[in-house]
């Protein structure tokens, strides 16, 4: 979908054998995790962006022709509202800053503003990489191309200001995509496994691994045609972790737990 059916099956194999190695010897903490609750979720939904904001749910979808802005009722998985991209984009990562949503898109090097209220098109910015996940630490848009690379834009002029590379015992970690910036760190899916990464958004150290591998019932995966896990969202009032993936049929909210390694 992103790639070359070659392509993908090789860095699955790569990722299989260094991602694994690099949380296995990491000095990094390492979390397992516990699901609190699990409510419905748009199958259909190719999740490329999750953000919870005041209260409400907001999801980013992907697929040329397909690619939504949209609001959803957590408890229900109800699309609340919409915005259909033009069909030759194919939708990102998505974050809201004060009264603006900001959505990239992926080989099409064009970001999305919209106001947060009326889901109106406000705004369009350029940017030279990719668009995978994005996130926002109050004052830069937080960016990942697929890279090792996480790049801090100005949200107003979209300059790069400035990027780093994200490292796990001085190996690339590379696949960033979708981010949440959560307690001073950025959280990001590592595309193609089940893991999670705290990064280090100063220094670009992984500071932390978090296992989700068995979150989906497998019979659910059978029955669905689900993709990768790929989406974080964090309530900040009440420190609600919430992770679905690509056509899943189901969110879940989850509570890390630390264990020795």
């Amino acid at each position: 979908m992103r790639t070359s059916r070659f392509f993908v099956v090789w860095f699955a194999l790569f990722l299989l054998v260094n991602g694994h190695t690099w949380a296995a010897s990491s000095l990094a903490a390492h979390y397992t995790y516990d699901v609190v609750q699990v409510y419905p979720h748009d199958p259909e939904a190719f999740t490329q962006g999750l953000v919870w904001h005041q209260g409400r749910l907001y999801e980013g979808t992907g697929l040329y022709g397909k690619s939504t802005l949209r609001e959803v009722d957590l408890e229900t998985g109800e699309v609340l509202r919409a915005v259909s991209l033009a069909e030759e984009y194919f939708g990102e990562g998505t974050t809201i800053i004060g009264n603006r949503i900001y959505q990239l898109t992926w080989r099409e090097n064009k970001g999305f503003v919209y106001d947060l209220e009326s889901f109106s098109l406000v705004g369009e910015f350029q940017y030279a990489t990719e668009g995978w996940g994005l996130t926002n630490d109050g004052q830069h848009l937080i960016m990942s191309d697929g890279s090792d690379r996480l790049y801090f834009l100005d949200p107003s002029s979209f300059e790069v200001v400035r990027q780093v590379r994200v490292l796990a015992d001085g190996q690339s970690v590379r696949g960033l995509n979708e981010l949440e910036y959560i307690d001073g760190e950025v959280y990001a899916n590592v595309w193609l496994t089940d893991f999670i990464v705290r990064i280090n958004p100063t220094s670009g150290r992984v500071e932390g691994w978090i296992d989700l591998r068995g979150l989906l019932d497998p019979e659910l995966a059978a029955e669905y045609r689900v993709d990768v896990l790929n989406g974080i969202a964090y309530d900040a009032e009440t420190g609600r972790l919430f992770v679905t993936g690509k056509l899943w049929p189901q969110l879940y909210q989850v509570r890390l737990r630390a264990v020795s390694h």
